[in-house]
């Protein structure tokens, strides 16, 4: 009897892990999806008389995409980002995270830049808001400034075919 408790208490464990097995580990729930996307007032990477403002957007589905010239995951993204622009389906806003801007405009301007402003956030209180947990991330916000999807990591071909571009237009069909 003095070795089922312990035999039980292990199986249990170990059935808690094995279904933990199931889970994928870029995915982290969000407390900002179904909330109003936080707001903030940032200066535009290059035009530093310029802020940009999620506010700006209100009317528009778009995509808000957390960058650094620092991160190599963001560096395997951006092809994919420019490519996306091009095809003028939604709006991508960049924040730069954390960053020097001569870094980030030498970056954007070697590149190419998918972005239709770049907000600069060095201080990272603004990633804090929107509950960042390292870039790059991308969140899908729809017309009334509501937050729909994260995602974290480099967007992928796939990512976008069946999950990001099928909410955006879903969410631009909607009145």
């Amino acid at each position: 009897m003095k070795y089922v408790l312990p035999l039980i208490v292990c199986v249990v464990i170990g059935v808690f892990l094995y279904k933990g097995l199931d889970n994928d580990p870029r995915f982290v729930p969000s407390p900002l999806i179904g909330q109003p996307a936080p707001e903030f007032s940032l200066p535009v990477l290059g035009d530093e008389n310029t802020v940009f403002t999620p506010a700006q957007m209100k009317g528009k589905v778009w995509l808000f995409n957390i960058w650094g010239t620092w991160c190599a995951a963001c560096r395997v993204e951006h092809p994919l980002l420019v490519e996306l622009a091009k095809r003028d389906v939604v709006d991508i806003i960049g924040l730069n995270y954390k960053d020097e801007n001569d870094l980030a405009i030498r970056w954007l301007d070697q590149l190419g830049d998918p972005y239709v402003f770049t907000a600069v956030d060095q201080s990272g209180r603004i990633g804090i808001d929107w509950g960042f947990y390292g870039a790059p991330e991308t969140f899908v916000v729809d017309k009334q400034g509501i937050v729909r999807d994260k995602h974290i990591g480099p967007l992928t071909p796939a990512d976008l075919q069946n999950t990001i571009l099928p909410l955006v237009a879903k969410l631009k069909a909607e009145s």
